[in-house]
């Protein structure tokens, strides 16, 4: 039997980008209900009132606590949830795991990226190396591992 040949990861597509980020939403949406629903004790079971102070702190504990699961899940093993089944894996320019800084830019380049109906994912399409804006902004680089036997 002929072994395989070792092949270097590939960058991904960008169908590939947002699979993964779909993938994510849904564990990301379990934390939010749950701070939704501290923040709800915490109002005395009355709903949030739309734009006040209250509401503001619960948009920066949900992003701050999203952005801790994907800078954690980043930093320990390079994937969230939502890119272990497309093989898709964050690294430095170096390779290795990206410094906590680094990615930490990523994430907030991202948030400001999807806040733009998307405009950093979509330049992905257009860039010489398939980068997008955060992966630029942050240093780091998405790659899609080979698949193994």
């Amino acid at each position: 039997m002929a072994a395989h040949p070792v092949t270097e990861p590939s960058r991904p597509h960008l169908g590939w980008r947002l699979l993964a980020l779909f993938y994510d939403l849904w564990p990301a949406a379990a934390m939010w209900m749950a701070v939704a629903a501290l923040f709800l004790v915490a109002e005395g079971n009355r709903p949030l009132v739309p734009w006040s102070p209250m509401q503001w702190l619960l948009w920066i504990t949900c992003w701050g606590l999203t952005g801790m699961y994907a800078v954690a899940s980043w930093r320990r093993g390079g994937q969230t949830l939502g890119m272990r089944p497309w093989r898709l894996r964050v690294i430095g320019t170096d390779g290795h795991a990206a410094p906590r800084p680094l990615l930490w830019v990523r994430y907030a380049v991202g948030t400001l990226s999807l806040l733009a109906g998307g405009l950093g994912f979509w330049w992905a399409w257009i860039d010489r190396d398939r980068l997008t804006w955060h992966d630029r902004a942050s240093g780091t680089r998405l790659v899609r591992e080979a698949k193994r036997d």
